[in-house]
């Protein structure tokens, strides 16, 4: 079973901005995740979210989890501090040179409801595992990341090496060419976008589409794929965003373009 599959292949995932996405883009992108609230003021104004908007949403964000707030100042919560992990995790991958090995993960607790199975699913797609058939998941070993401890409760962890071609196993668990083709047309749409808005919507949906890279070792990748690229324009912007909020300590501050 094919993992990573976009709606449309080709088609990026643009999702509408609200002020709540702003907000969380900023602070996903900023290193410490948080921001006093009259920077926030400043920096959302060239989204198109306002000042009284803003602290309508930053109320909903506190109440339903998504942020702390102390004093003036509001940064991520845990939960979403786990988000900001795997986002730069998927930024920076780390990867050590591939011999060959496979990493297998093998299900074997039975007797689960439907919204375990779904979050046991989430997780290991998350690991950039594959499910090759029910049960069975599996990716070439090349990550530098050991598997969760807590998993040893459900599943067996393998390394192996399959019979069949490297090349063959990875076209049957990852549409390769449906995600390059939608991080080409990511890079065509940030290159040409010009709003701050229309950069921010592009920028997050880079984002959203390197959290399904599977980051396989090179010589399993088709020919121009575009997850370096996309990497490090993502790079370039959060630079461009982190220069926006340094230079607020100055008079009248600036704005990402």
């Amino acid at each position: 079973m094919r993992m990573n599959t976009p709606v449309q292949p080709g088609e990026p995932d643009l999702r509408p901005l609200s002020a709540r996405s702003v907000v969380l883009s900023l602070l996903l992108g900023a290193h410490p995740p948080r921001l006093p609230v009259k920077d926030l003021v400043r920096l959302v104004e060239p989204f198109g979210v306002g000042g009284s908007t803003l602290r309508a949403a930053l109320s909903r964000m506190v109440s339903a989890g998504d942020l702390r707030r102390t004093d003036t100042v509001y940064g991520l919560s845990d939960r979403l501090l786990a988000r900001q992990r795997r986002q730069d995790d998927a930024l920076r991958p780390g990867t050590h040179a591939w011999d060959g090995d496979w990493e297998m993960v093998v299900i074997r607790a039975t007797g689960r409801g439907p919204a375990e199975r779904a979050d046991l699913r989430a997780r290991l797609t998350a690991l950039r595992l594959a499910e090759l058939r029910e049960g069975v998941w599996l990716r070439p070993a090349n990550l530098d990341r050991p598997p969760p401890d807590d998993l040893e409760r459900v599943a067996q962890h393998y390394t192996a090496r399959p019979r069949r071609p490297p090349r063959e196993l990875v076209a049957l668990l990852w549409p390769l060419d449906a995600w390059a083709a939608t991080g080409r047309a990511l890079l065509a749409h940030v290159a040409r976008a010009d709003r701050p808005a229309d950069r921010l919507t592009g920028y997050a949906a880079v984002v959203r589409h390197l959290l399904t890279d599977p980051v396989l070792p090179p010589a399993l990748l088709p020919a121009d794929w575009p997850g370096t690229a996309l990497r490090t324009a993502y790079a370039d912007f959060q630079q461009e965003l982190t220069g926006a909020v340094s230079g607020l300590d100055g008079a009248g501050g600036r704005h990402p373009r």
